[in-house]
């Protein structure tokens, strides 16, 4: 339901929808499980959206401490919330943070994805429009 509203453009609508998901997953699995992860990345995509660069970091940061914990360091999932990371700290202005978090991406994704990929057509896209 959180998708459809934030593709609707309802993003208050989407976000207490990504909350309450985010509740519910945290009850059935626990704070520290790959979907409580999902959720959290899914929250900071919305809060980005509606300008809560803090909220966004904040989620994205902890959407990316579950994805190590879960799968290591090198995992595709891993990926995304560093490269999700990194669209944060460039709105932030952290242009040498987001760099760094592009080029880490495309690295860990590259290892598992072909170039022409869309996932890592996206973080290389990240990184070349923040070179411009």
């Amino acid at each position: 339901l959180g998708g459809v509203l934030e593709d609707l453009g309802d993003l208050a609508g989407a976000r207490a929808a990504y909350e309450r998901a985010l509740v519910i997953f945290e009850k059935a699995y626990g704070p520290d499980h790959p979907d409580v992860s999902t959720a959290v990345n899914n929250l900071g995509n919305v809060l980005l959206k509606l300008g809560d660069l803090a909220g966004a970091r904040a989620a994205y940061e902890r959407a990316l401490m579950i994805s190590k914990v879960a799968y290591g360091p090198d995992h595709p999932d891993v990926a995304t919330a560093v490269n999700n990371l990194g669209r944060v700290l460039q709105e932030l202005g952290d242009h040498a943070g987001a760099r760094a978090a592009y080029e880490r991406a495309l690295a860990t994704i590259s290892h598992f994805l072909p170039k022409d990929h869309p996932d890592v057509q996206i973080v290389q896209s990240n990184l070349d429009a923040l070179e411009d």
